[in-house]
């Protein structure tokens, strides 16, 4: 019969009170009988009540006072080291990097990594945000192999301890992860993104296809969406890829690594430009040959990358149309001459060869290459924007265009040179 279960310290009391006493001559049979337990019990008080006195008595912790399989030190230290270098990688990469370093010993399982973070408080609880449920593009190709689909965006800006304001620009392969190039740039405008990337074709070759956001100078207001950077990018064969405005998560493969570059070179900024750079160009190092990524099986970016086929030409190519369709060269105002009069068309375009395709008896679609700009309705003398669908279907749909501008209609020939 077991202890009752109020005053359980209480009894145990009285019972080595009792036992002290041997009140009446009681045998330990008797007294155990009269409390209620076993002699196996009774012993076992004893033993604690010598052994320790009335402190003895209260229950003590069943744990193991010695784990066989705890967490060496040694273990727990090259843990805690790994992740103080590289506070932003997991307890997955953590462990893919230790077991590459040192295969022959017995490293615990991520979960345990994880806890061993946890006590040395390396890990900030995330808040966890809802977030809608991306919208799928059937435009958007997949990168189902390098080269196939890369990213470029700018982080957000931040300055330096000097005050320098630093604005990077990155350039990644989607299917590799590999960063391709994270560089600050005087300003963003075209001209200066221009040369990060003719320096990335020059190393990396050209790839099939680019995805950006609409901002400048990736893209613009005009038709087609075009900029002076994308139209250079139509004539090296390049498609154009560009989310829609507010959904970044349609580029999210990109902004994680983001994610990862705020948080391993700008917190804290470096001492000035200089020194920022130097961190960029370390965290590409590290991206790309030593941090292990999951979508990549564990492995690097760098051990699935792989330089294009396609080399970067040593001179501009220029657009070339079938015999079949009228060609218009963009003037310096953005016009094209059509009628006996001028239709604008976008100033990025400037110097430029357009086709127009009669597509039906009142109807001219304009292009630049492959790049649907406008319909040009030539009754009315009017345009129609080429806007694709947002459920992207692959087929445009044609809308009005409303601009304070002239709207695309025919103007008046002006002098002006050619």
């Amino acid at each position: 019969m077991p202890w009752k279960e109020t005053h359980v310290e209480e009894q145990r009391q009285r019972f080595i009170e009792a036992f002290l006493e041997r009140e009446a001559g009681w045998q330990m049979s008797q007294l155990c009988d009269a409390f209620g337990i076993s002699r196996k019990t009774g012993y076992k008080w004893v033993e604690r009540f010598a052994d320790g006195g009335k402190k003895a008595l209260i229950d003590q912790s069943r744990a193991r006072h010695t784990q066989d399989h705890a967490t060496s030190a040694q273990i727990i230290r090259a843990v805690v080291q790994l992740r103080r270098l590289h506070p932003s990688w997991g307890a997955r990469k953590l462990l893919e990097v230790l077991r590459t370093r040192e295969a022959d010993k017995s490293w615990p399982a991520a979960s345990t990594i994880g806890d061993i973070l946890k006590r040395h408080e390396l890990i900030e609880p995330r808040r966890r945000r809802r977030r809608a449920t991306p919208t799928a593009r059937e435009d958007f190709r997949q990168a189902a192999v390098a080269n196939d689909v890369w990213a470029a965006d700018f982080k957000g800006w931040f300055r330096t301890r000097d005050g320098y304001r630093c604005d990077p620009l990155t350039i990644s392969d989607l299917s590799s992860r590999y960063l391709l190039e994270c560089r600050r740039v005087r300003k963003t405008n075209g001209a200066e993104v221009r040369k990060v990337f003719e320096r990335v074709f020059r190393e990396y070759g050209l790839p099939v296809a680019i995805r950006t956001d609409n901002g400048s100078p990736f893209a613009s207001v005009g038709l087609g969406g075009l900029s002076a950077l994308s139209v250079w990018w139509v004539k090296l064969g390049i498609a154009l890829e560009r989310i829609e405005p507010g959904r970044p998560d349609q580029n999210g493969r990109h902004e994680r690594m983001h994610r990862t570059l705020k948080a391993e070179t700008t917190r804290p900024a470096a001492a000035n430009a200089s020194a920022q750079q130097r961190a960029f160009n370390r965290f590409r190092q590290s991206f790309n040959w030593e941090r292990p990524h999951e979508a990549l099986g564990q492995a690097c970016p760098a051990e699935h990358y792989m330089p294009s086929e396609r080399s970067y030409p040593s001179r501009e190519p220029q657009m070339e149309y079938a015999a079949d369709v009228e060609v218009r060269r963009v003037r310096r105002s953005g016009d094209i001459k059509w009628r006996g009069g001028f239709v604008y068309l976008n100033e990025a375009l400037i110097g430029e060869p357009v086709s127009l395709q009669e597509v039906s008896d009142r109807h001219w679609l304009i292009r630049f290459g492959p790049v649907k700009l406008a319909l040009l309705d030539d009754a009315s003398g009017t345009l129609l924007r080429i806007q694709p669908a947002r459920t992207g279907a692959r087929e445009a749909r044609a809308a009005v265009e409303n601009s304070g501008r002239p709207s695309g209609s025919l103007r008046s020939p002006q002098p002006q040179n050619d």
